[in-house]
């Protein structure tokens, strides 16, 4: 299959931010390899893109191993989109769960020198690598009961600076996109399945959906090779905050 672009690799796109992400960079003609957890998910986002080559690997980015055999034989890669990880309960500080905070450090902080060092190479070979990093509000705000997971998008928000910083003068540029409320199975996850009360997170408002961030991605990793986007952060315009929403 002929195409001007190089393939884009992406993290946790089996559904959400992820899938429609695929779709979007499928769309605008980048090859795809594409990971995450459930392989079945997985298929079904891929046979619904058309017009490029998609291969899918199952892939765990809390696990070093199965993270380097995601990235096995990729000999050159433009874009890489680190976009698994997620949130697990609402507690306040005094009543954190440590496996839910381990967890948390995980999939959203150590997953990204996990996955980024994996397709470093291949993103240098191909002479204009992206790599993307979905992070949140969250990294860059706080909020009650939300300290497990802003600690640690924080944590994530300073690795994509600090990448940032050690590849200058390198053919690479990184990116973060960080969201405000968005319309996924995020909130499910968090609330171990409670749909209720994932459903409530939303009410009143219209929060932003997967393929709202996926657009805003196609468009930083297709600017012009000079022109690097640090940093978008996106809102839904009923949200102003982390912590301010309006709901009618």
């Amino acid at each position: 299959m002929v195409t001007s672009r190089g393939t884009a690799v992406i993290t946790g796109a089996s559904s959400g931010i992820g899938a429609a992400t695929a779709r979007a960079l499928g769309a605008a003609g980048f090859p795809l390899l594409l990971g995450a957890r459930r392989e079945d998910r997985l298929g079904e986002v891929a046979d619904g893109i058309s017009g490029v080559d998609v291969t899918t690997r199952r892939v765990d980015v809390t696990d070093s191993g199965s993270v380097r055999g995601f990235a096995a034989g990729i000999e050159t890669c433009e874009v890489l989109v680190c976009n698994a990880g997620g949130a697990l309960g609402l507690d306040p500080v005094e009543k954190w769960d440590e496996g839910h905070w381990r967890w948390m450090y995980e999939a959203n902080v150590l997953s990204l020198p996990r996955t980024i060092n994996a397709f470093l190479p291949a993103l240098r070979r191909s002479g204009n690598g992206r790599i993307v990093v979905i992070t949140s509000v969250a990294g860059h705000q706080t909020y009650v009961g939300g300290a497990g997971y802003t600690g640690a998008k924080h944590a994530a928000a300073a690795v994509v600076d600090t990448v940032r910083l050690e590849l200058l003068g390198e053919p690479v540029r990184v990116i973060e996109i960080a969201p405000g409320l968005v319309n996924t199975e995020f909130s499910a996850v968090r609330f171990s399945g409670d749909t209720e009360r994932a459903d409530a997170v939303y009410d009143g408002m219209t929060p932003l959906t997967g393929e709202d961030v996926a657009e805003v991605v196609t468009w930083a990793v297709t600017r012009p090779a000079h022109v690097s986007v640090a940093r978008i952060d996106l809102f839904p315009r009923d949200q102003a905050s982390a912590r301010d929403v309006h709901r009618r």
